[in-house]
């Protein structure tokens, strides 16, 4: 990274020495409460500092202990190179005061300055603040599924529904994603949309009701399949009034694509 990034009182920098690896184990299983097995250990976060990818902290102040942090690996498809954000977490108590986005801000410019045109990520389509961000806030677009991508989960979040993700494209140097970055509307016309219930986190942590967010999982899962064979790509995300949450399905019309 060419210096650190702050975001009000948070500060977002490098991490490079073991006893920094551990503290992301831990914030692992704070944030995603994972059995031992499912945990990523802290060799493979010295391993992603070493070989190109990125291992970023953030802190509060000049605290010793992290808050937050992001983990990506390097990767490779269709003849060209990019960055894969494998992991991106925050500490339950500071949420919702931008950690997160000022963690993929700092990833970008880290991926800019060694000449990355092109970040990825997963996430669960069914999660509406983090489809919010990554899309409304940040600017990535939306073109591919792949069902239970992690196989079987020991995360509570999960649920215990199937490990579904949808892939983020960040086209980190289009005008789309300069725009978002500004906070400026993005101009789309959607095609499509697809509904995401307000209702799903307390139906995914219901015993009881789980088989209604699996229905959700699954209708959601073959409309958005369906609109990607089309060539639609999400190019938008909204939040109405109640929570619900709807991607926006459209044409993906700059140059931008590997």
């Amino acid at each position: 990274m060419s210096g650190d990034v702050k975001a009000g009182e948070i500060q977002v920098r490098a991490l490079t020495e073991l006893h920094a690896f551990e503290q992301c184990v831990r914030l692992e299983e704070a944030v995603w409460g994972y059995d031992p097995a499912d945990m990523i250990p802290r060799r493979v976060f010295l391993l992603a500092s070493r070989i190109g990818g990125q291992v970023l902290g953030a802190f509060e102040g000049e605290g010793s202990e992290p808050v937050g942090f992001a983990m990506a690996l390097p990767g490779f498809r269709d003849g060209h190179a990019y960055l894969h954000s494998h992991m991106v977490g925050v500490l339950p108590g500071f949420r919702n005061r931008g950690i997160a986005r000022a963690l993929k801000l700092a990833q970008r410019e880290d991926a800019l300055a060694r000449g990355f045109e092109l970040m990825e990520w997963t996430f669960d389509p069914l999660e509406i603040k983090n489809a919010h961000l990554n899309i409304a806030k940040l600017g990535a677009i939306v073109r591919r599924y792949k069902h239970d991508f992690y196989g079987p989960s020991s995360s509570p979040l999960q649920g215990g529904l199937p490990t579904d993700r949808v892939y983020a494209e960040w086209w980190l140097r289009s005008e789309r994603v300069e725009r978002a970055l500004r906070g400026d509307a993005l101009p789309l016309t959607a095609a499509e949309e697809v509904e995401v219930p307000a209702e799903i986190y307390a139906w995914k942590a219901s015993e009881a009701e789980r088989g209604r967010a699996r229905e959700v999982q699954a209708r959601n899962a073959a409309a958005l399949e369906a609109a990607f064979g089309r060539g639609l790509a999400v190019v938008g995300y909204r939040c109405d009034a109640g929570g619900d949450g709807r991607f926006l399905l459209g044409q993906w019309n700059e140059n931008s694509g590997y």
